[in-house]
Order: structure tokens, then C-alpha cells, then sequence
């Protein structure tokens, strides 16, 4: 296990005063990014990357994505079980804007070529998830200070041609440093300063920066040719996952010291379940896929009673007759497990779809061998067995197409199952698959569709309230992101 690590910073208090300070975390505030030692920002940043992708605030898209139901042991969660979505419901737009704060603080506090190169592919990375949760974003203005204190919003489709371009940058420079003597840097808790596999993973993210705007028909050609200028660079698969771990323990300490997953969904020190761990339990849309067709993942994904998963539909009331199933060993595998930013099974379904649609030439690798190697990963990360014959049962589509994106988005579903669910519900409103993910039965709640995104919290409509008016009225279930279906 990596060395611990204990970073004090001094913390500018605003709304949030009274929060715990959580181990290794900087800033509460993006007009004032914590002062620091590069490699403290870098360790300190990367630290709560992990935190927001893992941690609590993308619960609900594990929910609408068909891999947990509320706990019929609760008091109904209302707004997500009926979709009662307010601009006070949920906010992933300020902590996101806050780790981007501190990335550009460390781009600017240092010369060190590695040190930017790594901050600009990790703001890249937190842009990207600000436009898939809210579509039009502060980019250009944004992180100025004191001096644009009421940024306007560009286009989601042009930040995300902003984001290749300064990921090209990025690429460029990791290039030239991959290519030189590479020396073990503790701060950096993802890839412990090896700029190969960061240039791998920079060039990962671009794949999906560009396979994620598929359905935007005019961009394809250029994306194609953004593609295929850096595919040389290689993707990360199993042996270079994007996984961050600072040297996690079974602590409670300073707010929690565990991996942010385990302190999502699973216990405290003592071995008290955490609050999500209560709050939500098996959806029985999951637990059936993960457990069909020679699929055994499902046991390793959820808890088992007497051998088996007990599940509820999502919105189901009924409490079942045993003691329901909750996150499983093969998701929660310790407090000190590393935290994905980006995992191998994902990164190989989405060269699996870069080859298949003309995205990346490979004299090496079909799409149906990576398809087979994203199935193998997942089944390796579970702990699940048989894949060989679940591999068999569900074969690659021999003529391409529809039936092959069907089929790689739907074992991305269940290679991302509870720990991706960002991800996999991007790929729900991208491409419709999987095709038959359930609404919502809770009485009254009667769904249009699924929901096609979350509103701009409340904090930009009481600091920016000009701007994020000139968004229009959000509705949760016909605002689309740019690039969805």
C-alpha cells in the first residue's frame, strides 16, 4: 500500500463552514484554490476527482440506470422515485467547478511540464462531466476569480471541441515526456508519475470525448481524423487502470479515510452500514440481467440471503420477505481498494466501438476480440466466474452495425454496473441501450420517459441567476444533452 498521506491546507470558508474537512481535500472555494506544494495540489486533486466520480452525488443515476431501487425499509425518497427534480435536488456542478479550480491552480503555481500535462487532461476529464450532467456550461469565463464573477455559458457541442483541442496539447506534451527518463512520483496517486500511462489514458479519454458526440453526424469525419492522429499513443486496459488511491485506510478519521466508493455504499470502521448503504438496495432489472445467460456477476455485484438476491423494482413499496440485498464484495472489495476514474472494461468497449465504427484502424485487434476483453475484465474485477461460457452465449454480432453498438453499450451496462453509473447512463441517453431499463413504479409517478438531464443547481440561479436564466426552463425529461439520442 502507498505511503498515507495527511495534507493540510488552509480552507477559505464560505456556505460550507460548518462541513467535516475530509482528508486530503483543498478548496471550498473556486475563486480561492488552496496554496500548496504542486504535488500536495496534484495528490489533494486527484484525491477528490476520485471522491466525486465515486462518492454519493451520482446515486441517483444508479437508480434510473437500473442498478439500485430505494430501500423499502425508508421513507420514500420522493424526488427521485417520482422525479420531483428541482434546481435544489441535486448539484454535481459545484464540486466539479471546485476540483477544476484546483487543477488550474497547479497548472499555474508550476513550470513542470508533467505536473500541466496532468492537470490539463484531469480538467478536461471534470469539463466533460460538467457538460454531460448539464449540456451548456461556464468553460471561457469560468475559474477567473474576483475578476468574472458571473461567467456566461458556451454551447455543451463547443466546449467539447475546446476540450480535444486542449487534450491534444496535453497529448503532445506527454508525448515528449513518455519518451524520456520516467521517475516514480508519489504525489501522483494515480499513475505514480508515469507519463506513458497517463499519455494512454489522456488519449482514452479523447476516444470518448469523440465516440460520445456519435449522433452529432456533421462532427464525424473531423473526429474520425482526431482519432486516428493519436492512436499510436495506445489505450489503457487492464494494466493501466485509471484508479486513484492516496493510501486509503479503514478509518473514520477526518471524515473518512476509506476508498469513497466503500464509504458510499458500504461500512464505517466499526462495520456500520454507510447512509447509501441503508438508503438503496438490489433493483431487480439488474439483478435479473447479471444473473442470466450464464452471467454471474449479479452475485458478485449484490449481497446474497441464502444463496440468493433479494431485489425490489424500482419505486416498488412492497418491503420483500427477506432482508433485501445491498452493493456486493465484488463492487465494495475493501476500505483501501483504489477508486476508478476510469475503468479497464470501459476503456475497452470503447476501443471495441472505435474500431467498429471507423473511429480507430487496428491491424492487431478486432472490435470483437476488445469486446471479449471488456466482458473479461469486468468478470475479473467482480471476482465472477464462467466467462469463457457467458462469452460464448453472448457472441459478437458478425455483421457490425446496430447490433454490434446494442451489444457493446449492453456489456458496458454490466461491466459498469453500481460504480460507473455516470457513465453508463451517458451511454443510456447516447445510444438508448439497453433498450428495456424500467421507470419508475412509485404510485403517481407516471414518467413521460427517462431522464434526460438534471437542472443547474440552485447556487448558479442565486450567484448567476442572469445567465443560467437565459438557459430557458430545464425539463428533466425533454432538455436533452447535445449529444444524446
Amino acid at each position: 500500500m502507498k505511503k498515507f498521506l495527511t495534507i493540510l491546507v488552509a480552507t477559505l470558508a464560505i456556505s460550507a463552514g460548518s462541513c467535516k474537512k475530509d482528508y486530503l481535500e483543498l478548496a471550498t472555494n473556486p475563486n480561492a484554490p488552496s496554496s500548496s506544494t504542486p504535488g500536495a495540489a496534484l495528490t489533494g486533486a486527484l484525491k477528490t476527482t476520485a471522491d466525486i466520480i465515486n462518492g454519493g452525488g451520482f446515486t441517483m443515476y444508479a437508480a434510473w440506470d437500473g442498478y439500485l431501487s430505494w430501500s423499502t425499509g425508508f421513507q420514500a425518497n420522493v424526488a427521485l422515485l417520482s422525479y420531483q427534480i428541482t434546481s435544489a435536488t441535486y448539484d454535481v456542478w459545484s464540486p466539479l467547478y471546485l476540483n477544476i479550480s484546483n487543477y488550474n491552480a497547479l497548472y499555474n503555481q508550476t513550470t513542470d511540464a508533467s505536473y500541466r500535462a496532468m492537470a490539463e487532461v484531469m480538467t478536461v476529464y471534470d469539463y466533460q462531466a460538467l457538460v454531460d450532467n448539464y449540456n451548456n456550461v461556464a468553460y471561457g469565463d469560468a475559474i477567473k476569480g474576483v475578476s468574472v464573477l458571473n461567467p456566461t455559458y458556451e454551447k455543451g457541442s463547443d466546449v467539447y471541441d475546446k476540450l480535444l483541442v486542449r487534450l491534444d496539447a496535453a497529448i503532445k506534451s506527454l508525448q515528449t515526456l513518455s519518451a524520456g527518463a520516467q521517475t516514480a512520483n508519489s504525489a501522483d496517486i494515480m499513475y505514480n508519475g508515469n507519463m506513458t500511462k497517463w499519455l494512454k489514458f489522456a488519449n482514452t479519454l479523447k476516444l470518448r470525448l469523440a465516440l460520445r458526440q456519435s449522433n452529432v453526424s456533421g462532427k464525424t469525419a473531423a473526429l474520425k481524423a482526431a482519432v486516428a492522429a493519436t492512436q499510436a499513443s495506445g489505450y489503457i486496459d487492464e494494466s493501466a487502470p485509471a484508479a486513484v488511491n492516496p493510501g486509503y485506510l479503514n478509518s473514520d478519521a477526518n471524515n473518512g479515510q476509506q476508498s469513497p466508493l466503500w464509504r458510499n455504499y458500504g461500512y464505517t470502521q466499526n462495520g456500520g452500514a454507510q447512509a447509501n448503504n441503508n438508503q438503496y438496495q438490489a433493483n431487480s432489472y439488474a439483478a435479473t440481467k447479471l444473473t442470466s445467460d450464464g452471467d454471474t456477476r449479479g452475485f458478485r455485484v449484490y449481497t446474497l440471503t441464502g444463496g440468493n438476491i433479494i431485489s425490489t423494482p424500482f419505486g416498488g413499496t412492497t418491503p420483500p420477505s427477506s432482508p433485501p440485498s445491498k452493493v456486493g464484495p465484488g463492487i465494495l472489495q475493501a476500505a483501501t481498494m483504489s477508486a476508478f476514474i476510469m475503468s479497464p472494461a470501459e476503456a475497452l468497449f470503447l476501443q471495441a466501438e472505435g474500431v467498429q465504427f471507423g473511429y480507430i484502424t487496428s491491424s492487431t485487434s478486432t472490435a470483437a476480440a476488445l469486446y471479449a476483453a471488456g466482458i473479461k475484465a469486468s468478470f475479473t474485477y467482480d471476482g465472477a466466474t464462467g466467462v469463457d461460457n457467458y462469452i460464448s452465449q453472448h457472441a459478437y454480432p458478425a455483421g457490425g452495425g446496430a447490433a454490434a453498438l446494442q451489444a457493446i453499450i449492453n456489456e458496458k451496462w454490466k461491466a459498469l454496473a453500481i460504480f460507473g453509473a455516470l457513465e453508463s447512463f451517458n451511454e443510456l441517453r447516447r445510444t438508448g441501450y439497453p433498450n428495456d431499463v424500467p421507470l419508475s413504479i412509485y404510485p403517481g409517478a407516471n414518467p413521460p420517459n427517462q431522464v434526460t438531464r438534471i437542472p443547474y443547481p440552485s447556487v448558479e440561479y442565486a450567484t448567476n441567476a442572469n445567465v443560467v436564466a437565459g438557459e430557458g426552463t430545464i425539463n428533466v425529461f425533454t432538455s436533452k444533452i447535445f449529444w444524446a439520442k
